[in-house]
């Protein structure tokens, strides 16, 4: 029996403390991890997380990268800056961060293919706090590969088992407001819990800075009562890409604007990008970006190989194409506004193939707002004055974009 059947119980279970979190409201009251370590002895790998109560726990394996992961209820993480960077034995790296269900991830790079051979938490004792106790031993190719296959599968019957849940509601969605004609604005700040994106020289956080620019944004657009605005996220909380952009969709937004701060290889390139979809990248640093964000999935945990394919259709293709040229126009209103007031990269205007763009009825655009891999860039990044200035800058963009809807008429 491989070690994925021996957990398939209790990673039904996790789904009970997370609920009764969330009803109760007790999250914030909940386990924290403290500590973590990683031990070696001979070919097992052991991990090691300080906890300040047991929780349940669920463990599967992803190859194409090969990936352990364990899911736990909502965990605040409470370990010092740079915990995960270094591995030891099978694991190279690990990352940690809450989930938007309502849980929180860890996931592990590991060096090859491995077997859990033990994962459990044991209770508070002898003055030692709740720890939860993860060994890794080499395994088969083939074995692990099988386990992530009957993983996969037990993972698909527990989803489809699942209450579908309710879709992201706004006033106009739910019908208690149909007045509101207001154009919706969804701000997507990129990254998030178990996915920090880029780091600055100083160590700050892409997830951190873009989520800080993002109601920086969200208060300008609603100040002058025009707009409604919407965040994909108020918090340090992962989403999927394609929960990104269904919330897009279920609202029926009118504009998505993702917000992001990414890395470059030379420390020397700097300045704000405004990007738009498109099939094939307009240039080799535009494709090199999207693969980049592209890749916040995959250090999640989640199963991009299980993911569903993009559905095809021409009057969906009609569509995606006139979505295209609004999302264009907003990109140059963009690019127009953000010249006056901030440093653009050299080629400030592209396009690729970002995922979070592909909502194919909603004008969309991604806003990389400068590099954090730029000394200079990241010191604007987390200056208030810098924020306050760039928000106002694409706040006049966003005016100018909707400026003959709403010089028609179509606002309360």
């Amino acid at each position: 029996m491989g070690w994925f059947a021996r957990l398939a119980l209790v990673a039904a279970l996790i789904l009970l403390p997370a609920a009764l979190a969330r009803a109760t409201g007790m999250a914030d009251d909940g386990p924290v991890a403290t500590a973590a370590a990683i031990s070696v002895e001979g070919t097992r790998t052991r991990f090691v997380l300080d906890l300040s109560a047991p929780v349940s726990l669920s463990a599967f394996a992803l190859n194409n990268p090969d990936r352990i992961i364990l899911d736990l209820p909502d965990v605040r993480f409470v370990l010092p800056a740079g915990t995960g960077q270094a591995g030891a034995g099978a694991i190279r790296a690990w990352r940690y961060g809450r989930f938007s269900s309502g849980g929180a991830r860890i996931v592990m790079d590991v060096t090859g293919p491995v077997s859990v051979d033990k994962a459990f938490v044991a209770p508070a004792r002898d003055g030692l706090p709740a720890r939860l106790v993860l060994d890794l031993v080499p395994a088969a190719r083939a074995t692990f590969d099988a386990d992530v296959a009957a993983g996969r599968v037990r993972r698909r019957d527990v989803e489809a088992a699942a209450p579908e849940p309710a879709p992201a509601a706004s006033a106009r969605t739910a019908g208690t407001d149909k007045a509101d004609t207001r154009p919706l604005i969804i701000i997507d700040p990129g990254h998030g819990g178990i996915d920090p994106g880029a780091a600055g020289p100083d160590g700050a956080l892409e997830k951190m800075v873009v989520l800080e620019f993002a109601r920086e944004l969200a208060g300008r657009l609603r100040a002058g009562g025009r707009f409604d605005v919407v965040l994909t996220r108020d918090d340090d909380v992962f989403l999927s890409l394609s929960q990104r952009v269904k919330i897009a969709r279920d609202r029926q937004a009118d504009l998505f604007i993702s917000i992001h701060a990414d890395s470059a290889p030379e420390d020397f390139v700097r300045g704000a990008t405004v990007y738009t979809l498109s099939d094939a990248a307009s240039d080799r640093e535009a494709a090199m970006i999207a693969a980049h964000e592209n890749r916040s999935d995959t250090l999640a945990g989640l199963d991009v190989a299980a993911a569903p394919d993009a559905v095809a259709d021409i009057l969906i293709d009609l569509v995606r194409r006139e979505t295209r040229t609004f999302s264009a126009h907003f990109a140059q209103a963009a690019v127009s506004e953000l010249t006056e007031a901030v440093k653009l990269n050299k080629n400030p205007q592209r396009a690729a193939g970002f995922h979070v763009l592909r909502a194919y009825d909603v004008p969309s655009v991604l806003i990389e707002l400068g590099y954090m891999s730029n000394a200079d860039d990241e010191a604007l990044l987390t200056s208030p004055k810098w924020r306050s200035r760039t928000a106002d800058a694409l706040s006049r963009a966003v005016t100018a974009y909707f400026a003959p809807r709403l010089a028609n008429g179509h606002t309360p």
